[in-house]
């Protein structure tokens, strides 16, 4: 993969003394889910997302009690709502006012939503979104058939936004769960695990992002070009945004990130840092420190006191450091895809993103 450096941080071409003006009226930028630098158009997509969070609401509703509850579980936790939230963005690269845009942001959190369900039960993660997990009120079982029910969903609105969006849809779906397999499988004998785990957030979160950018600037009728540039964006970014989770999930508190520091570690679940240890070990350079860390780390962590002994310990260790290497690379990668973009505020908020996970891995 080539990087580039990341572009500049702007603004918008609103000027300075008219902020102070305008975020008296207007909704603050930071709130949102995305950097949008710009206020008018945080304002527009501020309204936009209090529609898609209506229609969210009437996409999981159902009759059956048990289904009802549970399948709000996690729409009413909240969340950034990040996905719907790009496919609003890239929409006004094109008309964003045209409805299926709306349901476009609808399908793809949905089916972030879905996945959520089966990820929590299979790394056992005890919380969600600062909620308790599905799976920990009703069991797997629910969970899981909960999660299909979203995905079937998912699968019935975006129907209604014709057979590219479908396609593009389900060939999505396919990756996220090849992405799952083989996460769960690990890579071939022999095989890099470095390489291997890049592949696996490609599929399993990278092709969403990328998705949520192409429905939108496609439903919005936006230039084939445009189209293409946010999607290649939204590959790379989506790795970056996982990169740059590998680092907080050790170096953040449960409080900041709403999730347990080290579930994957816990759960043994493969993350850079680890792999990147791993790597040394296979190639004879690692230090006692590294080999004993990793064996710590394939250890028994059921224990809190475990966990958070090797938690502190992978903090300070420099795979970390290489972890936030890697993230940063894939975010100027990203950037350097919004090229063919018009210059204005959706390509700038589109940089400030990858800059965010840059920072944000730092």
């Amino acid at each position: 993969m080539t990087s580039a450096p990341l572009p500049p941080r702007t603004t918008s071409g609103t000027p300075a003394t008219a902020t102070p003006a305008a975020s008296s009226t207007l909704p603050d930028p930071t709130a949102l889910g995305l950097p949008v630098t710009d206020p008018e158009l945080a304002a527009r997509l501020a309204d936009r997302l209090t529609l898609v969070d209506e229609a969210l609401l009437e996409a999981v509703a159902s009759a059956d009690r048990l289904a009802d509850g549970a399948s709000r579980h996690l729409i009413d936790a909240g969340g950034k709502r990040f996905r719907p939230l790009l496919t609003l963005l890239t929409g006004e690269l094109g008309d964003g006012t045209v409805p299926g845009v709306i349901d476009a942001a609808v399908v793809v959190e949905l089916t972030q939503v879905a996945s959520l369900y089966h990820d929590d039960v299979m790394d056992s993660a005890p919380m969600r979104r600062g909620a308790p997990s599905a799976h920990m009120v009703w069991g797997n079982s629910v969970a899981i058939l909960v999660g299909d029910m979203l995905f079937a969903r998912a699968s019935a609105r975006v129907a209604e936004l014709g057979p590219e969006a479908v396609i593009l849809q389900s060939r999505t779906f396919e990756r996220m769960c090849l992405g799952q397999l083989h996460e769960t499988m690990g890579p071939d004998e022999g095989a890099d695990g470095v390489e291997h785990y890049l592949q696996v957030l490609s599929d399993k979160t990278a092709s969403l992002l990328s998705a949520s950018a192409r429905l939108g600037a496609m439903i919005a009728g936006a230039p084939a070009e445009h189209v293409e540039a946010v999607g290649a964006y939204g590959e790379k970014v989506g790795v970056a945004f996982q990169l740059a989770d590998d680092v907080l999930d050790v170096a953040s508190s449960g409080e900041t990130s709403g999730k347990t520091p080290g579930t994957d570690l816990r759960e043994h679940v493969p993350t850079m840092p680890v792999l990147l240890l791993r790597q040394r070990v296979a190639a004879g350079t690692a230090t006692d420190e590294d080999r004993d860390l990793l064996a710590a780390l394939d250890g028994d962590l059921s224990s809190d006191e475990a966990l958070a002994a090797v938690v502190e310990r992978l903090r300070a260790h420099d795979v970390l450091a290489e972890t936030r290497e890697h993230a940063v690379r894939w975010a100027r990668a990203a950037a350097a895809e919004l090229a063919p973009l018009p210059d204005g505020p959706v390509k700038e908020s589109l940089e400030e993103f990858a800059q965010v996970l840059a920072d944000r891995a730092v």
